[in-house]
């Protein structure tokens, strides 16, 4: 089956899958205590636009090292978010384990995408 490309880091669905998790990350967060308004809450929110962010400034990159370069940069703000879910969890300000699952999810599709763009012809 051929797929039309790509022609805005929109259309991706890895950008949609963390687009949907910001959303949700920025949701959580509202509800944390209003002490960890410049603390985690600033952190874990941070951490998850800078997912989608970098999918879109991999995207408009020319080279296949300079694209697969910022999915592994996406790579490293999920795995702080990784850790901001697990803190959130145990301090008890809310319930992460759809926001993990997300997560999990949408680092699988990053690093399957890096790959793809690394083994292409373009």
């Amino acid at each position: 089956m051929f797929r039309e490309p790509a022609r805005s880091a929109q259309d991706l669905v890895v950008w949609q899958k963390a687009h949907r998790f910001v959303l949700d990350v920025y949701s959580t967060t509202g509800g944390f205590p209003k002490h960890e308004v410049y603390g985690l809450s600033s952190q874990l929110r941070r951490a998850a636009v800078s997912i989608p962010a970098n999918i879109s400034e991999g995207f408009r990159k020319m080279g296949k090292r300079d694209k697969a370069r910022y999915m592994n940069i996406a790579e490293g703000s999920i795995g702080e978010c990784e850790y901001y879910l697990i803190l959130t969890q145990d301090l008890g300000y809310a319930s992460t384990e759809n926001l993990r699952a997300q997560l999990e999810e949408i680092s699988k599709m990053t690093r399957a995408y890096a790959h793809a763009i690394l083994n292409s012809n373009f």
